[in-house]
């Protein structure tokens, strides 16, 4: 039987995948291209497999079942010969800035409620309410012309005759206290 044909294990296809991420890096591959070529390398179940894999990229092709030794401790947590080590550190940086992300998030939106609520607070001590100048009607004046259609269509026109006057005087009430309230 031909070594090649021999099934491999995990280890083989995270040294694999270690590889390609390193190629992907380097600029050798898209995304599309990396994502392609990891699917077959964990679909991979020989050594030739494996090897189909990585056969049109530069550099040596992991032997299977070869695995470079331990490097320095001072070398950079990343490459192709670091395994999962290089990717945990790269989550972990990952989460670090996210964390980083929320925390400016959240400091920023206390500021504005704290800007907003300075800004209520001089509104107050100067007697201004802009927030409360609405322009139109009063709300109630709606909901009485709703009624009026509905007794329009389902009381008959004497119930359409009352609910116009109440309608009507709502609108001129409403009118005159939006009047003598902006004069203020």
């Amino acid at each position: 039987m031909d070594s090649h044909d021999l099934r491999i294990g995990d280890a083989e296809r995270e040294q694999t995948m270690a590889v390609l991420r390193e190629h992907f890096a380097q600029g050798r591959l898209t995304h599309e291209e990396l994502d392609e070529r990891l699917d077959q390398t964990l679909a991979s179940k020989t050594a030739r497999d494996l090897a189909k894999v990585t056969a049109d990229l530069p550099g040596p092709q992991p032997a299977p079942g070869y695995r470079e030794p331990a490097p320095h401790y001072d070398a950079p947590p990343y490459g192709p010969h670091y395994g999962m080590d290089g990717w945990r550190e790269a989550m972990s940086a990952h989460r670090r800035q996210m964390q980083s992300m929320h925390q400016a998030h959240h400091d920023m939106r206390h500021s504005m409620h704290q800007a907003r609520r300075e800004m209520r607070r001089q509104w107050r001590e100067q007697g201004k309410h802009p927030w409360r100048h609405h322009r139109g009607p009063h709300p109630f004046v709606g909901v009485l012309f709703v009624f009026l259609l509905l007794g329009l269509i389902f009381g008959g026109f004497g119930i359409f005759k009352v609910l116009f006057v109440v309608w009507l005087g709502a609108m001129v009430f409403s009118l005159i206290h939006r009047r003598f309230h902006h004069r203020r």
